[in-house]
């Protein structure tokens, strides 16, 4: 039996670990081939075993000094809603100060028509000297419809504008912890808090057409594959998802893998959850539907996170859901379907309250449950999530980069320095060996797993070698950090037979490196050229660095 392809390099790292019950009990030093057919790895050796799979037809790509890995794949990303905001809007993420803000807005409003909407992304709400608020955007940019949604994508600051254009009031009631936060008038401030209240700014936004939204989407996943990325667990599946990746497949196929786990509303009810279940199944050629999202709780940030005891607003103390019962039996619901779960908690009090659930409902056959995010907690939960087999899914650059070492983040002053130094706990959590899967929340955090994984082991950004470390004693190794790209992405959804690992049988996801990033620094790591990326067998060269020969 001849390979379709055969990949040559210097070395094939297999990323094992002793928590691996189903590695190679010796993996050969030598390897440094593999071979593939029809999208599978056929095996994978030194060059002169796999050479003997080479056919008249093989296509050989040869990487010196390079290092093959298991596909990298981000297991917490939003690719559709990520890719528009970018596509068309202003990016916010170097704005450290309101008037770096306003300079930004202020030139995208030059190129825009009066009536048209100004959007942003990636707003650093620490940029305020207190609550948000959306009067500076009257002041600087006046009757100028302005959008901006935050750093953590759960709340907008809106131009007066924009409170008038929606008809804002303040009154607005809501079925989850959504609000139209007021001033001391009782007038809207602008600033406007998670999802169902955002939703009614979102209805006001022009409509991308469906080709537009696809050449946004198609250009990111380009580019987070350039990176290194093979796949991606996308957490949300609201319109336009499915018509863009369709749009995408019909003119070619998508750079790397998407698992699309739709969101279950808060406090919504059976209807909603069947509508949730009839999506299951749903799929295209590299993309398809499985799984659920809950969000239990808000963010600290703005204060709708779900901890025992408030912050120093006297907020973060409440569930997203307003009944928590019903939560309770969504998650039976999905259970009962086979379907399994991920539930966003934030605070202490909603990891305690998601791990409670999954005890009495118990697991599925399909994939663990999942718990997103976890970004403090006490050291009783920790063993939970082993005894429980929950994933830890956790995206440690939201506390590289939107908190600081020095706790004068707004983060860290609103829930204070004793939840604050439990926070992003990943080295506890691996000691007690459970798995802990890594992602970016992307376009929260970076895409580029090179960046995320070199913050995993610095616990500060890496470009900023003077920035103080954020709880420093939770760094990871590098061999850590990769495995939770790989074997523990693996794990979290259910694919541990078929991918994670550079095995015979496996689906041929891999990602290729210039150098092992194990025998890096992780500045080094964040530099390291992404030769190619290889999804279903497909090779993508992203440097002219290798060598093709039929």
């Amino acid at each position: 039996m001849h390979a379709d392809v055969i990949v040559l390099a210097r070395h094939v790292e297999h990323l094992r670990t002793d928590a691996d019950p189903k590695a190679d009990a010796d993996p050969d030093p030598r390897a440094n081939a593999v071979a593939i057919r029809a999208g599978r790895i056929l095996a994978v050796g030194d060059t002169g075993t796999v050479a003997a799979l080479r056919g008249p037809a093989t296509v050989v790509h040869e990487f010196p000094n390079a290092t093959i890995l298991p596909g990298l794949v981000d297991v917490h990303a939003h690719p559709v809603w990520g890719s528009i905001s970018i596509g068309g809007g202003v990016d916010l993420s170097g704005a450290h100060t309101l008037d770096r803000v306003c300079e930004l807005l202020a030139a995208a409003v030059a190129t825009h028509p009066h009536d048209a909407w100004i959007t942003g992304y990636d707003l650093d709400v620490n940029a305020f000297p207190g609550e948000p608020n959306g009067a500076v955007l009257g002041e600087r940019l006046p009757g100028r419809a302005v959008s901006l949604m935050t750093r953590d994508a759960h709340a907008l600051v809106v131009s007066p504008r924009v409170v008038e254009l929606v008809g804002l009031t303040g009154h607005e009631t809501f079925t989850d912890a959504s609000s139209i936060e007021v001033g001391p008038d009782g007038r809207p401030t602008g600033y406007v808090v998670e999802l169902q209240a955002m939703d009614l700014v979102f209805a006001h936004y022009p409509d991308v057409p469906v080709d537009t939204a696809a050449e946004y989407v198609g250009r990111e996943l380009e580019r987070l594959a350039r990176g290194g990325l093979t796949g991606l667990h996308a957490l949300d599946f609201a319109d336009p998802s499915e018509a863009v990746y369709r749009h995408l497949e019909e003119h070619g196929d998508l750079p790397v893998r998407i698992r699309c786990s739709p969101l279950v509303a808060a406090d919504s009810g059976p209807d909603a959850w069947q509508h949730v279940v009839g999506l299951q199944g749903l799929h295209g050629r590299r993309w398809h539907v499985e799984g659920v999202k809950f969000m239990l709780d808000g963010t600290a940030d703005n204060g709708t996170a779900w901890f025992e005891h408030p912050d120093t607003h006297g907020e973060n103390c409440e569930p997203l859901w307003r009944d928590v019962d019903a939560y309770r039996a969504a998650m039976r619901f999905f259970v009962e379907h086979g379907i399994p779960t991920a539930t966003h908690a934030i605070g202490d009090r909603a990891v305690r309250f998601a791990l409670d659930v999954i005890e009495e409902i118990g697991p599925v056959p399909r994939a663990p449950h999942r718990i997103e995010h976890v970004e403090s907690i006490p050291d009783d939960l920790l063993g939970r999530f082993v005894e429980l087999d929950v994933v830890a899914s956790l995206q440690p650059a939201h506390g590289t980069r939107h908190t600081r070492g020095d706790g004068t983040d707004n983060w860290s002053r609103r829930i204070g320095p004793d939840r604050a130094a439990h926070g992003w706990r990943t080295r506890d959590l691996v000691d007690h060996r459970a798995v802990v899967a890594l992602g970016s929340d992307w376009p929260i955090g970076p895409g580029d797993p090179r960046v995320g994984l070199a913050d995993c082991q610095l616990r500060r950004p890496v470009e900023e070698p003077e920035t103080r470390p954020v709880q420093p004693e939770q760094a990871l190794t590098a061999r850590e950090a990769y495995t939770g790209m790989t074997l523990a992405a693996a794990h979290a959804s259910g694919a541990r037979d078929r991918l994670g690992r550079i095995a015979p049988g496996y689906l041929a996801d891999l990602t290729v490196l210039a150098a092992n990033p194990l025998d890096l620094t992780p500045e080094a790591q964040a530099d390291n050229p992404v030769l190619a990326t290889v999804v279903d067998g497909d090779v993508l060269l992203h440097t002219d660095l290798a060598e093709e020969r039929p």
